[in-house]
């Protein structure tokens, strides 16, 4: 994990990629838990007989899961010191363009696209790429914003 001394240092990682996480494994349960909290049961993440002669061949994690693991994964890539707080203010934009079947292996990379300073501290806005392990394409790609308050 790369750690930053308040947001001096951590200004000057701005086009710099941070790292990445742990691999995470996504389970069953973690889909179906998700799929609770949600209210959203479609079989492609719930059924394994039904999604098994799908078209994915087996349950996949909902893209909202996926991005959902961005806090985790992030506090495992980098940490500011000094901080009072930092806050989720909003996404940019998110695609979720390869599927996440279960029991796959998930790691974020991080990529600080920019940071904005103001009066209580600044607004940083963070490229998170979230790759399945072995996959050709990102299983989610999000331009995060985050409120840091010095």
């Amino acid at each position: 994990m790369k750690t930053f001394n308040g947001l001096d240092e951590f200004e000057q990682a701005v086009g710099a990629h941070l790292g990445y996480s742990d691999w995470h494994t996504i389970t069953q349960e973690q889909i179906n838990l998700f799929a609770e909290a949600t209210d959203d049961h479609q079989w492609i993440h719930t059924d394994p007989v039904r999604a098994a002669t799908g078209p994915f061949g087996s349950t996949i994690a909902h893209g909202y899961l996926t991005l959902s693991l961005v806090p985790k994964l992030v506090r495992q890539i980098y940490t500011i010191e000094g901080l009072r707080m930092g806050v989720n203010y909003g996404s940019n934009k998110v695609r979720f363009p390869a599927p996440v079947p279960v029991g796959s292996r998930v790691r974020a990379g991080a990529e600080l696209l920019g940071l904005a300073r103001d009066s209580r501290g600044a607004q940083a806005t963070v490229r998170i790429t979230i790759e399945r392990e072995g996959g050709d394409k990102p299983a989610c790609v999000a331009e995060t914003v985050s409120v840091l308050v010095a």
